[in-house]
């Protein structure tokens, strides 16, 4: 059995670290592993425009342990009215690196989204010629559509449109929960990837809700039966360069999450090395962690991997803390549910 793994420090390709006491507390969870993130731009009000994503940008670095060497990626939140202008304007200033299209109303601070997808064509053509990429919330949001089906009508009805009209632009389908998804994404050309989160490898429909609603387990796009899991970790753990990981971890204080109407998004920053080893193992991959975790997604990107490189080490059980504490409130950290036993140096 393996007792030593060392890996290139991996990135994450999908992470929300809100802003203020939130954003305080839990950057240290990523920065401590992760070189890179691509952040997302959904705070409220969203981030539209390069001058606030510098803004934002400079409140994380403010935030960092001092010598800390984490480089944010920053995004634009696409909407209806976006200026294709600012878009190549803030690109060329190095001020962004993707931009995010999250459907109306589809998960947390997404009103400001799209509905009529037709008019963010012009955007999507100049994307296209800047080699910007493009980070998809892929879940229709019509009523009439059940929660277990958005993701698969999204590609049908949105998606799959939208790479017709424009095949150059390089998109992120992002946090995939579907057979499905897996299917499109390994039948497309080279401009197509997929992000995949470290809960969706974990937990199915069931955990959810077979006994008792658990709201920490509740995210967008929903966790789906068990043989999408099972798909998911398949496509993860094949070593394939259209997968890698982000892991999309999104925290809310628990008085959002433990409520009537909870809040959607698992916080994983913690322990998602750790859960991904165990998962890795698991599966007889462990092989593959790197590519998963540090390899496919600079290679999509166009970036070079990080050469720094961190050791896990299989040994006891590792516990890590349930909460973390902030000045307005506690986070609850994603629980596995099953024991972990590989640490990081």
């Amino acid at each position: 059995m393996t007792t030593t793994l060392s890996i290139r420090r991996p990135d994450d390709w999908h992470l929300h670290l809100r802003d203020g006491a939130i954003l305080s507390a839990v950057l240290p969870e990523t920065a401590r592993h992760f070189a890179r993130a691509i952040i997302m731009p959904n705070l409220d009000p969203p981030i539209l425009t390069g001058e606030q994503a510098v803004a934002y940008r400079e409140r994380i670095r403010a935030a960092l342990a001092k010598g800390s060497d984490f480089e944010p990626l920053m995004t634009l939140y696409l909407t209806e009215n976006t200026d294709p202008n600012e878009v190549a304007r803030a690109k060329r200033n190095g001020e962004i690196f993707a931009l995010k299209l999250y459907p109306a109303n589809a998960t947390t601070n997404s009103a400001s989204g799209v509905r009529d997808f037709s008019k963010i064509d012009a955007v999507l053509e100049t994307m296209s010629e800047a080699g910007i990429p493009l980070c998809v919330h892929g879940e229709v949001t019509d009523d009439d559509v059940d929660i277990f089906d958005r993701e698969a009508v999204f590609i049908d009805r949105v998606l799959d449109p939208i790479r017709r009209r424009h095949p150059e632009l390089k998109v992120t389908l992002e946090h995939i929960t579907t057979q499905t998804a897996v299917d499109y994404v390994n039948a497309a050309t080279t401009k197509l990837a997929a992000s995949i989160t470290v809960h969706h490898l974990v937990i199915n429909r069931n955990d959810l809700l077979a006994s008792g609603i658990r709201p920490h387990y509740y995210c967008l796009p929903i966790a789906k039966r068990e043989e999408h899991r099972l798909a998911l970790r398949k496509a993860a753990t094949a070593g394939a360069s259209k997968f890698f990981l982000g892991t999309d971890s999104a925290p809310h204080f628990d008085d959002g999450k433990e409520h009537p109407c909870g809040c959607a998004g698992c916080f994983t920053a913690t322990n998602a090395l750790a859960i991904l080893a165990q998962v890795f193992e698991q599966e007889d991959a462990l092989d593959k962690l790197e590519f998963f975790t540090s390899r496919n997604g600079p290679s999509f990107y166009g970036l070079s991997p990080n050469q720094e490189r961190i050791t896990l080490t299989r040994a006891d059980a590792v516990a890590y803390p349930r909460k973390i504490d902030t000045q307005e409130g506690q986070i609850t950290v994603f629980n596995p549910n099953m024991p972990l036993y590989w640490h990081i140096d």
